[in-house]
């Protein structure tokens, strides 16, 4: 859910109580720095976090932004996880904890990090490092324990009061609701057994909610005896009757004290089928949200089968073990620990690992297929939201099946590459080729990764490096995909060197060459190259209508890209923008955002170098649209630039002033001054130039420094607007 700025968790389902807690947190969040909120599992530490933080978030105008840490079972990962919480999405070669830092060093924030207790070092690290380098920053964190950073303030948690207050009967009250609206405790006996309930349960409230979700099989009166039945008899370590969590408890993370929650789990476990334990064991392989579909890919196996995964899932949800917001469904960190215990003693670790890597390598395939399709957009999506289960899976496959992981490095990678990932993505393509030895298409594709990641970082060296591979290969293993891509690889960074020309040669070469070369379902019909629409004719874009090219595959319709940018650095402008005309046209058959958004980006440059801003800042909303719908920062920067220059091509300076300022704060997100083709740079002088002599350079100065400091949302969704006032 969106706040006015930022981001934090929707709350699903109500709260109750707490107010002295929140009054202390406020008092905190207003006069420290660092507050790390800390108590047992279950006792509702994230739910308090969040309320609390959704109640500050308007004293910071830079927002309120969450990061969970439940899901990072080591902190290889701690910093991408913070980073992306943020909003950073460092395309730079610097250590990423120095781009964090100076991405936060003018920031007036809120940074919520939840459940940081297994990572208390790594924590304590980063946060002394983040909130000496960054004074507007103040940090909340909750955790099972302090983490020992100077300046820290802890505030304990207790469980909710059982004596003297409704709280707790609250509670159990409403997630009784919650479960079966025509439930209540109207029966005689039931609220005095509910209270009795909620004492023997110590006001947990993690421990309330799982007692109530097991009304459906008991009245309330028989649970409070089952519960008192259970708590009063000693615990025997040797009883296999007994508790599972008990007998597998780390005291490390559960300690004795708490044995009221260890019981209580121990106690729902108990009431599932076997079926159901087992599919709590298998689930928390999941390190983020998931479906149904994925429940049953990573799940399946043995005694359960599809079917039986589809109703065990909605037995855990009816017992509140998972908890389902719409189709998507998650488990608290807390009951994923004792399912990780209890996989651990059904001895199915390995083979839980195997699916569930298994199943995100088939995730892989199948978005890299379609990649050139109507579903780009929500494939997009699906890999930058399922990012620790795709490294998590390909750190498995690493250890034991190479060549799996090799294939899903490079399918992943470009996916990675865009979203923003771009240290993940040469990463683990450098570990998948040093791992071991690797053939064909799937070596092109992970040397090709590392070079188009090495260029979005401005190594143009190893970019050309890797371009000069990726094509020897692929003409050694006659492979037109891997041309193509080695084609558009090489020819960017020539771009980005100043050689167009070499680009344009090279591009419009391997073209031809693989004219009728069908790929990824297209036929093998000629498609149409910058050279088949090179008119010498000037005029709007009516004039760049052409008949689409058949669908074609992402490397070649990249290719084509090539051949736009490089014709429009060579001032040929006509016949670029019928290039691009085609190439927009042939992406919207397919449904391509990611090209046909450059594409746009193209027409939107040359109606502007050819004296047509309204134009121009047409085409330039139309590629920030599509940019935003793919959550590409580096693109967006790109475009907003264009768009500001195309405002004050029109006389609007302090419109193109605000513009202009937040591309900044886009170029800022992507941790680069301004980037693009050399071309670039007088069409930024000149944008810059025409709204300070239409406005005056105070008035500019002004409106730039407002869309610079706008949280960048709120500043793209003004420049969208093409009525933009200020």
């Amino acid at each position: 859910m969106m706040t006015k700025v930022g981001f934090l968790p929707e709350e699903t389902s109500s709260f109750v109580g707490r107010r002295a807690e929140l009054a202390r947190l406020e008092t905190a969040l207003t006069t420290r720095r660092m507050t790390t909120l800390i108590g047992p599992g279950g006792v509702g530490k994230t739910r308090l976090a969040v309320r609390a933080a959704r109640a500050a978030a308007d004293r910071y105008p830079d927002g309120a932004w969450w990061a969970d840490l439940s899901p990072l079972y080591d902190d290889a990962l701690l910093l991408p996880t913070v980073s992306d919480a943020v909003g950073l999405a460092d395309h730079t070669l610097r250590m990423p904890v120095e781009a964090l830092c100076e991405w936060l060093s003018d920031k007036n924030l809120l940074l919520v990090l939840d459940s940081a207790e297994h990572l208390r070092g790594p924590c304590s690290h980063l946060l002394a490092e983040l909130i000496t380098t960054s004074p507007g920053l103040t940090v909340l964190v909750t955790s099972r324990q302090p983490l020992g950073t100077r300046g820290e303030h802890v505030v304990r948690i207790q469980p909710l009061p059982v004596d003297g207050a409704p709280d707790a009967l609250q509670l159990f009250e409403d997630r009784l609701r919650a479960g079966d609206p025509r439930a209540g405790l109207d029966a005689p006996g039931d609220r005095a057994a509910a209270a009795d309930i909620c004492r023997r349960l110590e006001g947990i409230p993690l421990a309330i909610e799982l007692a109530a979700a097991g009304i459906g099989r008991h009245t309330v009166a028989q649970l409070a005896t089952r519960i008192g039945t259970r708590f009063d008899a000693p615990v025997d370590a040797e009883d296999l009757t007994a508790s599972r969590l008990d007998l597998l408890a780390d005291d490390s993370l559960w300690p004795r004290r708490h044995r009221t929650l260890r019981t209580t789990i121990g106690w729902s476990h108990e009431l599932c089928t076997p079926l159901e334990r087992l599919l709590w064991a298998r689930l928390t392989l999941l390190r983020t949200d998931f479906d149904e579909e994925v429940a049953r890919e990573v799940c399946t196996g043995g005694p359960l089968t599809p079917h039986e995964v589809d109703r065990a899932l909605q037995g855990l949800v009816a017992q509140s073990v998972v908890q389902r917001d719409g189709t998507r469904y998650r488990m608290l960190d807390t009951l994923r620990e004792y399912g990780r215990m209890w996989l651990r003693e059904l001895g199915e670790e390995r083979a839980a690992a195997d699916r569930h890597a298994r199943s995100f390598l088939g995730l892989a395939r199948r978005a890299h297929d379609g990649w050139t399709g109507p579903d780009q957009v929500s494939w997009y999506h699906t890999i930058a939201d399922t990012h620790l289960d795709l490294c998590a899976a390909l750190d498995h496959l690493l250890a034991h099946d190479v060549a799996g992981a090799q294939e899903m490095a490079g399918r992943v990678g470009f996916f990675w590459a865009c979203c923003g990932h771009l240290s993940e993505a040469r990463g683990y393509a450098q570990r998948a080729l040093d791992a071991g030895p690797v053939e064909g298409p799937h070596r092109t594709r992970l040397q090709w990764v590392l070079g188009v990641a090495a260029l979005l970082q401005g190594d143009f060296a190893t970019a050309e490096k890797y371009g000069a591979l990726c094509t020897a290969i692929a003409l050694y293993d006659h492979d037109d995909e891997g041309m193509l891509g080695a084609t558009y690889l090489s020819g960017l960074t020539q771009l980005m060197n100043g050689e167009p020309a070499a680009a344009l040669e090279a591009a419009e070469r391997v073209l031809r060459m693989t004219e009728t070369a069908p790929s990824d379902g297209a036929s093998p019909e000629p498609r149409t190259t910058a050279a088949d629409t090179s008119e010498a004719a000037g005029g709007s874009d009516a004039d760049f209508d052409s008949d689409p090219a058949p669908v074609e595959s992402a490397h070649r319709l990249r290719c084509r890209l090539i051949t736009v940018f490089a014709l429009t650095a060579l001032g040929r402008l006509t016949e670029s923008g019928r290039a691009a005309a085609t190439l927009r046209r042939s992406c919207e058959l397919g449904g391509e955002y990611w090209t046909r958004s450059y594409a746009d980006y193209q027409l939107a440059l040359i109606a502007l170098l050819q004296g047509r801003p309204e134009d121009s800042a047409t085409h330039a909303r139309a590629m920030l649209a599509g940019k935003h719908r793919l959550r590409d920062s580096f693109g967006i920067a790109l475009g907003l630039d264009i768009l500001a220059a195309a405002i004050a091509a029109q006389g609007a300076g302090a419109q193109a002033a605000r513009v202009y300022g937040t591309g900044h704060a886009y170029w800022r997100m992507v941790g680069h001054p301004q980037r693009g083709t050399p071309e670039l740079g007088a069409v930024r002088e000149t944008c810059e130039l025409q709204a300070r002599a239409a406005v005056g350079d105070a008035a500019y100065q002004r409106a730039f420094e407002r869309g610079q400091a706008d949280n960048a949302e709120v500043g793209l969704a003004a420049a969208l607007h093409s009525g933009l006032q200020l």
